[in-house]
């Protein structure tokens, strides 16, 4: 019988298990609103602003509460170490390089956080903005890579299973696991497309998707990523 573990998708996740599910709604929360606010930009100007300001509110309160991820981040990253239990060589060296992006893109937001609020005066604010959108982008990066490489090896194991006993055999647990992971690389290559357009205007699609891009985009991450923690928690029953 074929064994699956599922890929713990990324440091996110472990950080997510130790402050709570709730963000995963706040997230859905904050881009519903911002989806609505982009289809009425036109049609409902005034309705259009109000549920902005709630999306922004609901971002705000968001990034607040990354200000706390540092130390799970770090002890995640100790744990970690340079990656003796994954499962091969490129799984090790993606691993280690995100945990470094993240190490060093935590604080940066602080920097740009306490920017935005007016708390420190920051010189060159807009580089460091720049500089968040690029680290949030390579760290969705190496997230969908581990996860797409993850999902590969998973499907040489399957594919060899096959070849060598009856596909009955297959633990019917480790394919809905495996069919999770198609959910996750979905969802990652959607946050990728809304981490890339927060870059500058010129590289790649840099602020090129309207407000209900944006919105469309986020609120379809979001729920893809509370369907998977509802899907996960019946395959551990």
């Amino acid at each position: 019988m074929v064994q699956i573990t599922a890929y713990r998708t990324f440091t996110r996740q472990e950080i997510k298990k130790l402050i709570g599910y709730e963000r995963k709604v706040m997230k859905a929360l904050c881009y519903s609103a911002k989806l609505v606010a982009g289809y009425h930009l036109k049609r409902n100007p005034e309705l259009a602003k109000r549920y902005a300001t709630a999306s922004s509110k609901i971002s705000g309160a968001r990034a607040t509460l990354r200000l706390i991820d540092d130390i799970p981040m770090i002890q995640y990253a100790l744990e970690y170490g340079l990656g003796e239990n994954e499962p091969d060589r490129i799984m090790a060296i993606l691993g280690v390089t995100a945990n470094i992006v993240d190490l060093l893109y935590y604080p940066i937001e602080k920097i740009c956080w306490l920017s935005e609020h007016k708390i420190v005066d920051v010189k060159h604010a807009d580089n460091w903005d720049n500089a968040n959108s690029v680290f949030w982008v390579l760290s969705v990066y190496l997230n969908l890579m581990r996860t797409l490489r993850n999902f590969w090896l998973n499907q040489e194991k399957l594919n060899r299973s096959h070849e060598l006993c009856s596909p009955t055999n297959i633990d019917a647990k480790s394919l809905a696991k495996h069919r999770l992971e198609l959910m996750s690389i979905a969802r990652i290559s959607l946050d990728f497309v809304h981490a890339v357009s927060t870059l500058p205007k010129g590289y790649l699609w840099g602020g090129k998707l309207s407000t209900f891009q944006v919105g469309a985009i986020g609120t379809l991450s979001a729920g893809l990523g509370i369907y998977q923690i509802f899907a996960k928690r019946r395959l551990c029953k």
